[in-house]
């Protein structure tokens, strides 16, 4: 029996990465025929196999779905603000040229938590070109921290989908995660952004485009920088509150009832990001003279992209689904009930191994998180513990972007490398995000 649930799950790991690689068929399909013939050669039954389909994709979605949704309109609406921009260039007034790295960092940081991680380089890109002509140094000086701060952030901070999706799957709370995001993300963007940025511009110097018209912005309408991260932090602090006060903490700080109650509603992640959705909408829309026209279509492109990420996470649910109904995930979680390969090593593997295969992180984390889940059952891990597992599994996806990654092409594209430059740069980068995330979370795995 165990040999052929063996069989079973590596040929469902298999068949994906054929799928997607070789037949170049979309991540969403992969994954659901890949759950389907896993519970097929495990000795399911065939109603069972999709009534396990249709409950993993069911309860993955009921949460995903309504976050990732919200914070596709929060971030839509922050974009066409001007409200990165604004950031961006209080952080450089405020930190100075030559400090300019740190504050992009920052700036991609905070300015990711909203915003897809593409839409904000693009957003964000003409003020590197300004940047690297203004002070002739390599373009990589600046560029390579904007990409540090964004991509730790997509990777390890909610509401970004990625860790919402890992999030739901391992039932990880989602105001521990964010704590541990922040733990874990501030050295790691510090460490891949500016420092490694300072060495890697000296062997590699890399001229901005030449200037076009179009690239001139005007900020005279833009918000105010503070009122933006207020918008921006609002939701998650709610969130994180929420999560201390419903803890044995709040049970010591002795609160009321009906003051936890009222946080409790607040600091729910469907609630929160509501509020944050409302105030931006009137404040960075209705109160700067943008029609309600004008925002019902942003908000409309806004869930486009968020469609895409919506299904493949409930894919990943049914994969998840197939492999607990199985018995699969209780056989591999058995067998690493050892000291010396614990669940966060584990996961972050798995989640790299995939990364490097098939290129997309989310594809790999929603994997990861798969496999992962069962895990959970064997070890009865505690919330802080499979928030610090929903870290490891983010920074296993981030390793290694290389050529089957479209951010590569992304980043190639826009600073004007070659592909040898792309790797020494951005490949470096992002497997410096993932040594470092891998790091962290296993420290805290053994202090908490």
């Amino acid at each position: 029996m165990e040999a052929q649930l063996l069989f079973a799950v590596f040929a469902g790991i298999g068949l994906l990465l054929f799928l997607i690689l070789r037949l170049k068929l979309q991540a969403f399909l992969a994954l659901l025929l890949s759950a389907i013939v896993v519970g097929v050669l495990s000795g399911l039954p065939t109603e069972s196999v999709l009534q396990s389909v249709t409950d993993g994709i069911g309860g993955t979605l009921g949460f995903v779905a309504t976050v990732v949704g919200l914070g596709s309109l929060f971030g839509a609406v922050l974009e066409h603000s001007g409200g990165a921009q604004a950031i961006a260039q209080y952080l450089l007034k405020k930190f100075g040229v030559k400090n300019a790295p740190w504050s992009i960092m920052l700036t991609g940081f905070f300015v990711a938590i909203p915003v897809f991680f593409d839409v904000a380089f693009i957003i964000l890109i003409p003020l590197i070109y300004a940047l690297q002509r203004s002070t002739k140094k390599s373009l990589l000086l600046y560029a390579l921290p904007l990409l540090a701060g964004l991509a730790v952030t997509h990777a390890f901070i909610p509401p970004t989908p990625g860790p919402i999706a890992v999030a739901d799957i391992l039932n990880a709370n989602l105001g521990w995660v964010i704590l541990f995001g922040f733990i874990t993300g501030i050295p790691t963007a510090a460490i891949a952004g500016p420092f490694f940025a300072k060495r890697i511009a000296k062997r590699i110097h890399i001229e901005a485009p030449e200037e076009i018209e179009e690239e001139k912005e005007s900020f005279a309408n833009a918000p105010k920088p503070a009122t933006i991260l207020l918008i921006i932090f609002l939701p998650i602090l709610l969130i994180v509150l929420n999560t201390v006060l419903s803890s044995p903490l709040g049970a010591r700080i002795g609160i009321s009832e009906t003051f936890l109650n009222i946080i409790q509603l607040l600091g729910h992640p469907f609630t929160a990001l509501i509020l944050a959705n409302l105030i931006a909408w009137y404040i960075l829309g209705i109160r700067r003279n943008v029609s309600k026209e004008k925002l019902l279509e942003i908000s409309t492109k806004a869930l486009y992209p968020a469609g895409v990420i919506i299904l493949l996470t409930g894919a990943g649910g049914a994969f998840k689904q197939i492999l607990i109904d199985t018995g699969v995930g209780e056989m591999i979680a058995n067998t690493l009930q050892s000291d010396y390969f614990p669940p966060v090593i584990f996961s972050f593997i798995l989640a790299a191994l995939v990364r490097i295969m098939q290129g997309s992180s989310t594809v790999a984390m929603i994997t990861a998180a798969g496999i992962t889940a069962p895990l959970i059952v064997q070890n009865n891990l505690n919330d802080m513990k499979l928030a610090i597992l929903v870290i490891a599994i983010a920074a296993g996806a981030s390793i290694f972007s290389h050529v089957n990654d479209s951010g590569f092409w992304l980043v190639k594209q826009y600073l004007g490398l070659t592909e040898k430059q792309t790797f020494k740069s951005w490949s470096i980068l992002t497997s410096l995000i993932a040594c470092i995330g891998l790091v962290v979370s296993t420290l805290l795995w053994y202090v908490v």
